[in-house]
């Protein structure tokens, strides 16, 4: 089951975007933005990225500490789940 909240993130997350800028484009305060994203990486429905161009592997991923330097998109699982709605 997906949440209004976690299809929202989905939605902007066809294309690169750094943190600044999806919660910009949602309007939505950090922590709850920080929170569900989190979540849709749990899920491997959203993959990090170092730059916009250079993906990392999910065990060099530190979430907590590095979320606002990371980009995000929506991976091939997060779009299969958001289209299947």
């Amino acid at each position: 089951m997906m949440t209004d909240q976690e299809f929202d993130i989905l939605d902007e997350l066809y294309f690169v975007k750094s943190f600044t800028a999806l919660k910009d484009d949602l309007d939505v305060k950090t922590e709850p933005l920080k929170e569900v994203l989190g979540l849709l990486i749990d899920k491997s429905w959203v993959g990090c990225y170092a730059t916009p161009m250079v993906g990392l592997p999910v065990e060099k991923v530190d979430f907590e500490e590095n979320y606002l330097e990371y980009f995000y998109l929506a991976t091939k699982k997060g779009m299969f789940e958001h289209n299947s709605l």
